[in-house]
């Protein structure tokens, strides 16, 4: 079976209810062994500061239980070389990705993790990372 990490926008998706996303995180958890999603540090900055700066202090609970429940990964140097290799690549070509994206790429890439995101267009550039969106249509896993 195909791992995978969540993108921030996949997360706020599944915290807001969106039925399809809802439903590949209920069918994925029920066909895997490890009975969690996981997600990376970087995320779970992007989602806490999104949060905060609404004041939405209900939702931050929410999501600090969501998240207590989840593998979170963290930065290591080989994610962050793997970042780097990304950025150097695509600003050669005159492609420009946000830090976080690239950060949470090279964390997905060097675990060798899908990335479940509704924005695979802006990910596309990043040679050898694999995407797939659980917001478009039910995965079969």
């Amino acid at each position: 079976m195909t791992n995978y990490i969540l993108d921030t926008d996949i997360i706020s998706y599944y915290l807001k209810g969106y039925e399809t996303v809802t439903n590949n995180v209920q069918n994925y958890l029920s066909q895997t062994s490890k009975k969690r999603l996981t997600f990376s540090e970087i995320t779970y900055f992007e989602i806490l500061a999104g949060l905060e700066y609404k004041m939405a202090f209900k939702q931050i609970e929410t999501f600090k239980q969501f998240a207590s429940k989840s593998l979170i990964l963290k930065l290591s140097y080989p994610s962050l070389q793997k970042s780097a290799s990304f950025f150097g690549s695509l600003k050669r070509k005159g492609i420009i990705i946000g830090t976080p994206d690239l950060l949470i790429a090279g964390v997905a890439n060097v675990n060798d993790l899908t990335l479940v995101t509704n924005n695979q267009k802006h990910f596309e550039p990043i040679e050898g990372l694999k995407t797939v969106n659980w917001n478009k249509e039910i995965q079969q896993f």
